[in-house]
């Protein structure tokens, strides 16, 4: 893993437009250099106000800065592969995609994992800066709130293709540039078709576990997959699987619509998993082992599929491997 400060000179800060757009992101990759000093997770202040914003007081404050990972720090890369971008949920930091990207990297992508700068509640910057939630302040009415989620939605978008431009200009020789997908968790996922929209080198994108807000119209033919909890996203349950809906309707290409059963929303990223094994409830009936499980697979087929043209008899139907997943439509509903 190499971590990355970007700076994107040609426009302002989404949040604090005083300056120009800082972004710091984790890249992971393959390399032949299986030892090493590992990558760390987090720092003591970012695993503070990370559980500080959970309201966690029963755990030592740092325990996150010393959760071990599998990536060398450092590490230089070897071949070239497809590119993939996570975009973590709201006010969470990159680092609760870890367990992803590293599942995709030894797999044989590159990962891209980014820091939306004042969206998390610590960015780390190298020069010692610590930037925190600047976006959480702003009181969202009934009256603002589509215009500040457009907000979010076109940063993380711009963020994205900026993260692209930067790595095919810098690693060019490691990220095949005709092999893009992205995807995220929560308002990560949710940004996905966003950015799909704003950059045609996007091939494919997910959406986990995220409300699918606006764009009102749009239509495009990129292959597209859903994934999220039944107890929210099943068709017709809620008013997060609407948003499911009205976007369903629009993509014209390969899409799937699938379900976990007994998932909760942080289930799908580290949160859920670290959580269980600090001894918290994480409420769902499937345990955040299991989540991380599914969602490496399902997230690792779609790439396999779409990137590298292997099909999957995975994303086709249920799986008696899988039996938690279940295949949905707004017409025929799940099976």
């Amino acid at each position: 893993m190499t971590t990355l400060h970007l700076v994107d000179s040609s426009r302002p800060d989404t949040w604090v437009p005083t300056g120009p757009r800082e972004l710091m992101v984790s890249l992971r990759y393959p390399t032949f250099v299986p030892h090493g000093q590992r990558a760390q997770y987090m720092t003591p202040l970012e695993s503070e106000l990370l559980l500080k914003e959970a309201e966690i007081t029963t755990l030592p404050f740092d325990l996150l800065s010393r959760t071990r990972t599998h990536s060398v720090a450092g590490a230089p890369p070897m071949g070239r592969w497809p590119l993939v971008v996570l975009s973590p949920g709201f006010t969470k930091p990159r680092a609760t995609l870890s367990g992803l990207a590293e599942d995709l990297a030894s797999h044989g992508y590159v990962v891209a994992v980014v820091e939306h700068t004042y969206e998390s509640v610590a960015t780390t910057f190298p020069d010692g800066r610590v930037t925190q939630c600047v976006a959480c302040e702003i009181v969202r009415t009934p009256e603002n709130v589509h215009e500040y989620w457009k907000k979010l939605h076109d940063g993380r978008a711009a963020d994205v293709s900026f993260v692209i431009d930067s790595l095919l200009a810098d690693w060019g020789r490691s990220i095949d540039g005709s092999r893009i997908a992205m995807a995220g968790h929560s308002a990560g996922g949710a940004s996905g078709i966003h950015s799909m929209l704003a950059d045609p080198r996007i091939k494919a994108g997910i959406n986990i576990d995220g409300m699918q807000d606006g764009p009102a119209q749009f239509d495009f033919s990129r292959p597209f997959l859903f994934l999220g909890r039944s107890n929210q996203y099943t068709p017709g349950a809620s008013e997060q699987a609407g948003t499911w809906e009205a976007a369903w309707s629009q993509l014209a290409g390969w899409k799937r619509w699938l379900v976990v059963d007994g998932a909760e929303h942080a289930s799908f990223t580290d949160v859920g998993l670290l959580g269980e094994q600090a001894g918290l409830d994480g409420g769902g009936e499937l345990s955040g082992e299991r989540t991380s499980v599914i969602t490496r697979r399902y997230v690792r087929a779609f790439v396999d599929e779409h990137l590298r043209g292997v099909p999957q008899v995975l994303l086709n139907s249920p799986s008696a491997r899988y039996p938690e997943i279940a295949f949905c439509s707004p017409e025929v509903g799940c099976a």
